[in-house]
């Protein structure tokens, strides 16, 4: 809503939990304006993209550093408070001033938000604007010496994965799980190093599933099932005390036909032995034929036979 004085005559209508949406996206009247600072919802009207740049000053030079940092990067701040703000006794705002030459339009600004105060762990999906920024934003924003722009860059998929040996380590995650060109080695390391990137991983075509030997022996079981089913590892450890390794291990196709036979019989293994390109074509024809008998007929299959029987 786009009326400030519609806005401030429908708000009494609202729910007090509905209100940071009002104060978050509405046009907003002084009064209005007032309000936000009076209830203290000073953070959706930090995002609030018709905040007035009279809201914007006072935000600006809030006490808490929490909230000058919201609006440090929005491209509508003027250059006399981005100079302020690059001043900031707080470090966070600071640099955060530092991005907003890079913050002019507000596909720019939310290509950056995406990536502000989420972690090495985060798993947010990526998801570009309608209009995103253009090929020579995301370059500029690769080359630059701040880590959040060059996050920024390597989520974007059209950019040529250079930034594969950053030294920053959530430039290397972010452009593993967004960028289709990240080279299998890069996969790895961050499939070791950070778990909560592992189930999104596993499911890239570039995921190496070979060239693990060096993990041979990791003390974290999915590490180590990952190596157990490695090709090129010899000796896969179909004993090993942790189940996931043995079922991992029962897939490797260097076991040999004697040693899958012994993995058929264990109900924990004989799922990864079945499947196991290794088994012998004879045997596998055995476990399908077995497999087809011990379907239990269906009720209409059984009703056909019961009346044949009459």
């Amino acid at each position: 809503m786009l009326d400030p004085e519609q806005v401030e005559a429908r708000l009494p209508s609202y729910e007090r939990r509905g209100r940071p949406m009002v104060f978050g996206r509405c046009a907003l009247s002084p009064a209005l304006v007032e309000q936000c600072f009076a209830d203290g919802m000073v953070q959706p009207l930090a995002g609030n993209r018709q905040a007035p740049a009279h809201a914007l000053a006072r935000l600006a030079r809030h006490p808490r550093a929490a909230v000058r940092a919201l609006v440090a990067v929005r491209p509508d701040l003027g250059a006399d408070l981005v100079a302020e703000l690059s001043r900031d006794p707080d470090e966070d705002v600071r640099m955060r001033a530092r991005l907003q030459r890079f913050s002019r339009t507000w596909a720019e600004y939310d290509m950056i938000d995406r990536v502000l105060d989420h972690g090495p762990n985060c798993t947010c999906p990526i998801t570009a604007p309608a209009i995103p920024p253009s090929p020579d934003w995301f370059a500029a924003c690769a080359a630059s010496g701040e880590p959040v722009l060059r996050r920024v860059a390597a989520s974007w998929p059209g950019l040529p994965g250079e930034l594969a040996r950053d030294e920053d380590e959530e430039v290397r995650i972010r452009l593993a799980c967004h960028h289709p060109q990240a080279p299998p080695r890069l996969l790895l390391d961050v499939f070791v190093a950070r778990p909560a990137h592992r189930p999104h991983l596993l499911t890239l075509p570039a995921f190496p599933r070979t060239g693990t030997s060096h993990l041979v022996g990791h003390p974290d079981p999915q590490v180590h099932a990952l190596t157990a089913a490695d090709p090129a590892v010899p000796d896969p450890p179909v004993e090993d005390p942790d189940e996931s390794v043995r079922r991992a291990a029962a897939t490797n196709p260097g076991l040999t036909a004697k040693v899958l036979e012994a993995l058929l019989t264990d109900l924990r293994t004989a799922e990864g032995a079945a499947a196991n390109p290794s088994l012998p074509v004879p045997r596998m024809h055995a476990l399908l034929d077995r497999c087809l008998n011990d379907v239990p007929a269906s009720p209409t299959t059984a009703q056909g036979r019961g009346a044949a029987d009459a």
